[in-house]
């Protein structure tokens, strides 16, 4: 009825954001396995409907429904866990298609944040966890009409990733007490995201938060300044900034 509305302004409006509010709230509110079976069917339609909503602009959108998603992936019900991931599949796969066949970028890149506040937030990481990474990865194994491009290539990545941060998370509650070798854990999950810009920066912040609980204040500084270089080199990139990374040359031969 109000299809109009919502697509205004790329589907970037107060209405499209209250719609989709209430169709978060059905995953948000436990329900029966049957009423979720419907939910993740509306969910399927919406995305497939406004897919600007998810993947242009502000990721806001993008960002709170892959974190539900995700949260259903972990539950309870197999069916629910099957359920969740056919819809996290589809929603990569619309994401493929919107940004004309290139790569999944913001999905992953919400996904995989997604997945460090689940871990905080709801302890994700266990054997019903693993059963849907794999369930999505056979989806991409099986899907005929994606053979000849790179979306399941994409798709194995991300997974392979998300283990990887769940592994790693584990293994920093570990040596929790252990300084040093928890900011090597963090240093080379910032490395695994050299390709990721956003998400290598969210890691160096945490390990600058580290070094200067710890006191070492020239290491967070370093921290800092690596992610300054970031910033620096994705505005020459941008033609807003002509210097990029050796701008910090000057302060340390470690930027490059």
């Amino acid at each position: 009825t109000f299809q109009r509305q919502l697509q205004q302004s790329d589907c970037q409006n107060v209405l499209m954001k209250k719609v989709f509010d209430t169709h978060m709230l059905f995953l948000q509110i436990n329900q029966s396995a049957a009423a979720l079976k419907h939910v993740f069917a509306a969910l399927r339609l919406f995305v497939g409907k406004f897919p600007s909503a998810f993947f242009q602009g502000q990721a806001d959108l993008c960002g709170a429904l892959c974190y539900e998603i995700l949260k259903c992936c972990n539950h309870r019900s197999r069916s629910t866990q099957t359920e969740a991931s056919a819809l996290l599949y589809f929603f990569m796969r619309k994401n493929f298609e919107f940004n004309k066949q290139k790569s999944i970028v913001r999905s992953h890149l919400q996904l995989i944040k997604a997945v460090s506040q689940l871990i905080a937030d709801a302890g994700i990481g266990g054997s019903r966890f693993q059963h849907s990474l794999a369930i999505i990865n056979n989806f991409a194994n099986g899907d005929k009409q994606m053979k000849n491009v790179n979306f399941p290539a994409e798709v194995k990545d991300l997974t392979k990733r998300i283990r990887t941060v769940l592994m790693a998370t584990a293994q920093m509650k570990e040596h929790e007490k252990d300084p040093e070798m928890l900011v090597d854990l963090q240093y080379s999950l910032a490395n695994s995201y050299a390709s990721t810009p956003e998400l290598r920066r969210t890691w160096l912040e945490s390990m600058a938060k580290i070094h200067a609980r710890n006191g070492d204040l020239s290491e967070a500084a370093m921290c800092y300044i690596h992610i300054a270089a970031l910033i620096a080199e994705y505005l020459k990139r941008k033609g807003l900034f002509s210097m990029g990374w050796p701008a910090f040359l000057s302060i340390t031969p470690n930027i490059k």
